[in-house]
């Protein structure tokens, strides 16, 4: 009988390896990989968010960053809370943590802004409607960036590259975006990151199923 470890099974068999990856780099991440892949600098608002007192809110359309700024906060800052909030009510109990991420606030209830308005923690809000006026009301100290305007061709060059290179099955070559590409890519799709990464996934599997050899 031949056990697993006289023939171990070859992971060459996987579709993906023909272009040197275990998988489509444009595939849903979860959220541990979105925070760790994430080009955005936190050092300084983590350093802001010692201050009981402040809220951070980042404002944008969908799909320009700013979920990922949320995770990436949430990874560095291990005593934070992170609530995503659906469309469709009931809203969720919001959980404690200091300080509280709260993501698409927007849809927060009157009653559940209310309480988190109350908790005295640093709080960081992703909405899409700038909540400044409420948090001033409350006492804090507001710091808001609008996300998407810094959505540069270099920028998605680099994030999207990186998506790549966590895919890779074996060292050697694997598809590579240039800054051609990458500017091609924001004259059609702007800033909306998600529009991007949703069309080279279906560009993969296109390549993929029409037995591709690793050109991108």
């Amino acid at each position: 009988m031949i056990t697993p470890d006289d023939n171990p099974p070859s992971i060459d068999w996987l579709p993906w390896a023909r272009f040197n990856l275990h998988r489509n780099p444009f595939g849903e991440l979860t959220q541990d990989e979105r925070a760790e892949l994430a080009v955005v600098e936190i050092g300084y608002l983590t350093e802001m968010l010692g201050d009981s007192r402040q809220a951070v809110q980042f404002i944008g359309q969908c799909g320009r960053g700013k979920t990922t700024r949320m995770l990436k906060l949430r990874s560095n800052l291990p005593t934070s809370s992170y609530t995503y909030i659906p469309e469709q009510p009931p809203c969720p109990a919001i959980a404690s943590g200091n300080p509280i991420l709260i993501d698409e606030a927007q849809r927060l209830s009157r009653s559940a802004l209310e309480s988190v308005l109350r908790s005295k923690c640093p709080l960081v809000f992703a909405t899409h409607k700038d909540l400044g006026r409420s948090l001033r009301k409350h006492g804090y100290r507001v710091h808001t960036e609008h996300i998407g305007k810094g959505n540069s061709p270099k920028l998605i060059c680099e994030l999207l590259n990186r998506r790549i290179e966590a895919s890779r099955l074996h060292s050697g070559d694997i598809p590579v975006l240039s800054m051609e590409d990458a500017e091609s890519l924001v004259a059609e799709f702007g800033s909306d990151i998600r529009g991007i990464e949703n069309s080279l996934y279906l560009r993969f599997q296109k390549s993929l199923e029409g037995g591709g050899d690793g050109e991108m």
